[in-house]
């Protein structure tokens, strides 16, 4: 069975993937990472994308309240192969255990922006016409 290029991910890409998410919260939360940046930051692991063979798993991860957003993730990548090797038990039902990527999650960053467009006054005006077929007379 094929799958189409621009399909989006399996079922399964998507259940292993929260699976992961959920094991990689709770090593982080636990604070099992003994580098001073990530220990002392909050940080949110909003997603986590497998690859088609579940051979590599990319967390994308929001540090809240860092002054340094790259210098966390870039902290993150180098303690890669300690993450993957404190979340085996959690994922024992996996055959292969996937290496970790970890890039920034900037969805928030784009949330804002759209939320702010669409408070802007020239979108609240042309949101003010129900249909925008009025008339010159406003009809």
């Amino acid at each position: 069975m094929s799958r189409s290029p621009n399909s989006g991910p399996s079922q399964r890409m998507l259940r292993v993937g929260e699976q992961v998410r959920h094991a990689l919260s709770s090593v982080l939360q636990r604070g099992e990472v003994r580098d001073d940046l990530v220990e002392n930051t909050v940080i949110s692991v909003s997603e986590v994308r497998m690859s088609p063979d579940l051979k590599i798993a990319t967390a994308f991860v929001a540090p809240l309240g860092a002054k340094d957003d790259a210098a966390v993730v870039a902290a993150l990548n180098r303690h890669a192969r300690f993450i993957r090797g404190r979340m085996s038990p959690a994922l024992s039902q996996m055959k292969y255990m996937p290496e970790f990527r970890f890039r920034l999650d900037t969805s928030y960053d784009n949330f804002q922006k759209i939320n702010e467009l669409l408070h802007s006054p020239e979108v609240a005006r042309d949101l003010g016409h129900d249909d925008g077929t009025e008339d010159e007379d406003g009809r």
